[in-house]
């Protein structure tokens, strides 16, 4: 099938893409694997920095998570990250402000990902114009199902923002095709069934649905969710377009490395995919 060069065929039509889906798609059709790091938004004086740092040591985007008080997918590292930046002060507000002032510094796409009770309190349409006002390309709400998405897709779509929809292990064949053709950006393939964490191994769900995935979309595929280490990332990506990985960067954000230590950290994931796929 041949495609236009900023489109892509997504459930037999075909969409623009944006910022976020363009840069992953650019690393793919180089021959290379997309790295996409997760970050607490708020946590420490020097979060925005280590998000400066971090697009520089081979980031392909950043997911900036925006604390929630009640983080049902994530896990202890994560939820431990959100207490500490709420504790400090943090709000959609000021995280959004924040990047909003450095966005141009920031130098590659950004995607929130945060729950769907803030997007609903401030409004979906001011949330996705908040969004796009502050340079931020896409948008994760991993509690918002695939049956009541499309007001929240609406708004986004209208303001610019790429909304990246989650496909679980769990889905049946016939779901995946619902949920490629609603995802923009990308479509996030959980490794596995629970919450975010580092493990000392993959799941076998890590890259079986991947699999299943790329076999009915041609968007970008990266699987986040039980993807820690170097090595675990090189191993998603023989079959998937990229990793996300959260828990392994927000403990060393927990840990006081500062922008240089946490960036070290992903230039590491940077070269394991590199050497592994080039």
């Amino acid at each position: 099938m041949t495609v236009a060069a900023d489109t892509a065929p997504v459930g037999g039509a075909e969409h623009s893409w944006g910022r976020l889906e363009r840069a992953l798609r650019d690393r793919r059709n180089s021959g290379g694997k997309c790295f996409v790091p997760y970050l607490t938004g708020g946590l420490g004086d020097d979060w925005l920095e280590t998000i400066c740092a971090v697009a520089g040591a081979g980031a392909d985007a950043i997911e900036i998570g925006v604390p929630f008080s009640d983080p049902v997918m994530d896990g202890t590292i994560i939820q431990q990250a959100n207490d500490k930046a709420l504790s400090e002060g943090a709000t959609p507000q000021s995280i959004l402000a924040a990047v909003r002032g450095a966005a141009a510094d920031i130098g590659v796409p950004t995607a929130v990902m945060t729950y769907v009770n803030i997007a609903h309190h401030m409004g979906y349409e001011r949330f996705a114009s908040s969004l796009a006002d502050a340079g931020i390309s896409g948008c994760i709400l991993p509690d918002l199902p695939l049956e009541e998405v499309g007001e929240w897709a609406d708004c986004a779509q209208a303001a610019g923002v790429e909304t990246v929809l989650l496909a679980a292990p769990t889905a049946p064949d016939e779901r995946l095709p619902r949920i490629c053709d609603r995802s923009r950006g990308f479509v996030y393939s959980v490794g596995l069934m629970g919450i975010t964490g580092v493990r000392s191994e993959l799941a076998a769900s890590a890259t079986r649905t991947a699999v299943r995935l790329k076999s009915v979309t041609d968007m970008p595929v990266l699987v986040g969710v039980g993807v820690g280490t170097p090595a675990q990332a090189a191993e998603v990506c023989r079959v998937a377009d990229g990793a996300v990985v959260g828990s392994a960067i927000v403990t060393r954000m927990l840990e006081g490395a500062g922008p240089d230590g946490v960036a070290s950290l992903v230039a590491e994931f940077r070269a394991a995919l590199d050497a592994a796929h080039s």
